[in-house]
């Protein structure tokens, strides 16, 4: 079956219908494009939970703060439909964002438990814009199942905590983070880096799994914390945060206990903005 792209939401709709008749699963697989090994490890996580995948393909400007980097941020429409036709996903919804957001919008989604703190302390509108792009696409497409990463550990619980919170039928799919093999996790963003920066860049997953085994071992989580944020600061980092969290709440935790924990953190390397995180 040849790739098939639908740009408006009666489209997406007609289309899913005839998977609709059949009584088959539906997977989606929301993405900004600018698509890497990451994204297509979402893809082959879908087609293992449903036989027929739908792939979103939107930049949304509601989670872009005045100064980031909307207008530049990649966009490889040709390479991106290579890879998914490669892949064998028969549909892609790529709406423009008139379509998303038609004249006169004035709806959004908040979400506050797992969207406070963290990325919101310093990208304040970020988390409503994901949340309401989330469950615009959500709604267009009723799917099964949507698989997210867990690179963007912090999006996966918000829009887990969202499906639930307006009973959304679909099921929530996290998949691992993908990292390349020298542990940088990927992301589109990877392009901005220099190649000192470049370089640079693993020196993040490294403090985090080396934070992690001295929090097990016992270490007090402040002074592992500032640890790490030193280290990171003296390798030219820009840290926003390094933070032990509950798993699925993201509250944050004294120590390492019984509870599920996540090590989570965001740093500048130059004019790129990295996140990453651990299970604990």
């Amino acid at each position: 079956m040849s790739l098939q792209t639908v740009a408006t939401v009666p489209e997406l709709r007609a289309r899913l219908a005839e998977w609709r008749r059949a009584q088959e699963r539906v997977a989606l697989v929301p993405t900004m494009g600018a698509l890497h090994e990451g994204h297509l490890k979402l893809v082959q996580a879908a087609r293992k939970a449903a036989p027929h995948v739908l792939v979103s393909i939107f930049v949304n400007p509601s989670q872009f703060g005045p100064n980031e980097d909307f207008a530049r941020y990649p966009r490889r429409e040709a390479e991106d439909m290579a890879a998914l036709e490669a892949l064998g996903v028969p549909l892609v919804f790529a709406p423009s964002v008139e379509e998303m957001y038609p004249q006169g919008y004035a709806t959004a989604v908040t979400v506050g438990g797992p969207a406070l703190g963290l990325e919101t302390d310093f990208r304040p509108a970020f988390f409503q814009g994901v949340a309401t792009v989330v469950a615009k696409l959500l709604i267009a497409a009723l799917p099964d199942v949507a698989t997210f990463g867990e690179k963007d550990y912090q999006q996966l619980q918000v829009v887990k905590r969202l499906v639930v919170d307006l009973g959304l039928p679909t099921e929530i799919l996290p998949v691992a983070t993908v990292r390349e093999p020298d542990g940088l996790a990927l992301s589109s963003r990877n392009v901005y880096l220099g190649e000192e920066e470049r370089r640079a860049a693993p020196l993040l997953y490294r403090t985090l799994t080396d934070t992690a085994q001295r929090l097990t071992e016992g270490a007090c989580a402040e002074v592992a914390l500032a640890k790490a944020e030193s280290l990171l600061a003296e390798a030219g980092f820009r840290v926003d945060y390094v933070a032990l969290r509950h798993a699925e709440t993201l509250a944050p935790l004294a120590a390492v206990g019984k509870e599920p924990a996540r090590l989570l953190a965001a740093a500048w390397l130059g004019s790129t903005r990295l996140i990453d995180n651990i299970a604990v």
